[in-house]
């Protein structure tokens, strides 16, 4: 199920959004904001796959706010103007809807984000793995990787960044949720929406963070802080 959040400074429009995300199975709706500066609260502490956002809003457009994102979800754009319809590409919009929007309309644009986006394609698999290392699909390439090199991996929009102990990294077309599937959990946990890390790897932790060779720092975000915690107090040498 694709999780997804509404904005728009408009009641009635954003209600509207509400009720047709409702009508659609794949859709999972997590919140509904008046305002971009609520949703990026939001944000920072949750993880969404799919986000509608109306363009034309006070304080923070919505353009302003995908454009402050580091690893934005994808996202759907409403607008009453039609020449904001551009600029929604320019950020790597999934697609835009111009108001008054039909559920018709709608519906089919969720349904083709959802096909280029979110589909699962089980015909020609991505990873392979096994206990000790990972087959990844990679630049055309097949690349083993041994568990115990990965360091942390980064999300990168629709890729992840795999980084290596002493290699380059790796990029491959995965998210965050399919590549934990195939970690084992009692060595990678994931402490961020867009960081996962070994544990067997870290060295340092200050301040929230986990600091790899001294000059990369993990955040760990509140939604995940709870689970890192214990890992600590099971490990901690009292």
């Amino acid at each position: 199920m694709i999780t997804c959040i509404a904005i728009d400074d408009e009641p009635l429009a954003l209600k509207q959004i509400g009720s047709y995300i409702e009508k659609i199975p794949a859709l999972n709706l997590l919140a509904m904001f008046p305002s971009a500066l609520k949703a990026l609260e939001y944000l920072q502490h949750n993880e969404v796959d799919l986000m509608f956002v109306d363009i034309n809003m006070p304080d923070l457009s919505g353009m302003e706010f995908v454009q402050s994102l580091t690893h934005p979800p994808k996202v759907i754009f409403t607008t009453a103007y039609r020449e904001f319809a551009m600029e929604g590409f320019q950020v790597d919009a999934a697609d835009y809807l111009v108001k008054p929007i039909s559920f018709a309309a709608f519906a089919k644009s969720v349904e083709k984000t959802k096909n280029r986006y979110f589909s699962e394609k089980e015909e020609t698999p991505s990873i392979k793995h096994d206990d000790q290392f990972l087959f990844i699909k990679s630049e055309y390439k097949i690349v083993r990787i041994n568990l115990n090199d990965i360091k942390y991996i980064e999300s990168m929009r629709d890729y992840i960044r795999i980084h290596l102990a002493n290699e380059k990294p790796i990029m491959t077309l995965l998210n965050m949720k399919k590549i934990m599937e195939h970690l084992p959990c009692e060595t990678f946990m994931r402490v961020h929406r867009s960081f996962i890390v070994n544990l067997n790897k870290i060295n340092t932790i200050e301040r929230n963070r986990i600091v790899f060779d001294n000059k990369i720092f993990i955040p760990i975000s509140d939604q995940y802080k709870e689970e890192f915690q214990q890992f600590l107090d099971n490990n901690f040498l009292k």
